[in-house]
């Protein structure tokens, strides 16, 4: 309860740097509006509904429909909270039309848990379609390095194991600057820290399958991609092994208690693993495109201003659209921890240790 509404937030802003992406690779940006089964002025123009790069549009709204829709409705009783509370008209008419008229009421609740149980379940099927379908891109392609069937399980772990960095990075720091020490506990920590070891295994599990498969099958397809001209020992060697470094070894750090619960060394591992990530997909894109099928095509990869400016565009896009948010809106959901204040509150605890003595 204390890390799931930040996280929801997070998950909604990384979507629309990802909805950026398919309109820049199309290349004439103007045609965008194509993209979508639209009615249009040119007659019966429909888009071609094979087309990997629509499964991606079609993945990316619907992720981004449902996500706002679970996030806002578990807004709702505390925008209601903020209108009761709001001294000025103006933030109280603000207020009143974000909380929907909520008014606290029981059918109030019991209709919030139902929905907020109907989306969760829709949520959940979601998270692993959207990455499988991003992963299908890759895998449906001939580019030596793409063509794998584990891509779909792989990008589904990387993404929770990524996903989790993120929401450590983003709250460990919200915790000090806004005082929510007693909101967002070491229990959290540790909590989300198994996670990201659990999954963490997974995507090592992955990468060393790779591996074993490009060499356990003799293929030369196989060996060149993966062992002869591939990552671990090609040109881009320095970028493989610190996607090892950074998202396999230093991870494994976690089996100590200590540094599981320490706030610091948490903070620290989980800007590590978002480098880690962000070197996976480098690698990947990078690495396989730098040899492709024909000799003559082979090249170094030098990003241009271009380049550079959309990644770093996108990165800042991403941490304004979430400093708003954290500026407007409750960051912690007040409703829920009060539904929870009676089983472990500093009242519960006082009437407690009372009855035991």
């Amino acid at each position: 309860m204390g890390i799931n509404r930040s996280a929801e937030a997070m998950t909604i802003f990384a979507v629309f740097q990802a909805g950026i992406f398919p309109v820049i690779h199309m290349g004439r940006v103007w045609n965008a509006f194509y993209v979508l089964p639209l009615p249009n002025p040119l007659g019966s123009l429909w888009v071609n509904f094979n087309s990997p790069l629509l499964w991606d549009v079609f993945a990316i709204s619907t992720y981004l429909t449902v996500s706002v829709v679970f996030w806002y409705t578990g807004l709702l009783p505390d925008f209601a909270m903020l209108r009761d509370r709001a001294i000025k008209p103006f933030q109280k008419k603000i207020y009143g039309l974000l909380s929907f008229g909520w008014s606290g009421r029981l059918k109030d609740w019991q209709r919030f848990e139902e929905v907020s149980l109907v989306l969760a379940g829709l949520a959940t099927p979601l998270v692993l379609s959207v990455h499988t379908i991003v992963s299908m891109d890759f895998a449906t392609s001939i580019v030596p390095g793409w063509h794998s069937t584990i891509f779909p399980p792989y990008f589904v772990a990387g993404a929770i194991f990524s996903g989790f960095a993120m929401v450590q990075t983003l709250l460990l720091i919200m915790r000090k600057v806004s005082h929510l020490e007693a909101y967002i506990t070491r229990l959290h920590i540790e909590n989300m820290n198994k996670v990201i070891l659990l999954v963490g295994g997974i995507v090592a599990v992955a990468y060393m399958t790779e591996f074993f498969i490009g060499w356990y099958s003799g293929s030369s397809y196989e060996d060149y991609t993966y062992l002869s001209v591939g990552a671990a020992t090609g040109p881009y060697w320095w970028a493989f092994w610190l996607l090892i470094f950074c998202n396999i070894i230093i991870p494994q750090s976690l089996w100590i208690k200590k540094l599981r619960t320490s706030f610091i060394w948490s903070f620290i591992l989980s800007i590590i693993i978002n480098i880690g990530m962000w070197f996976e997909r480098f690698d990947i894109i990078v690495i396989d495109l730098s040899r492709g099928q024909l000799p003559a095509t082979w090249t170094m990869f030098s990003p241009t201003f271009v380049d550079i400016g959309v990644f770093i565009g996108t990165i800042g896009f991403f941490f304004v659209l979430f400093l708003l948010y954290a500026r407007t809106f409750p960051v912690i959901a007040q409703a829920e921890l009060k539904s929870i204040l009676k089983s472990s509150g500093e009242n519960y605890k006082k009437l407690r240790d009372s009855n035991h003595e």
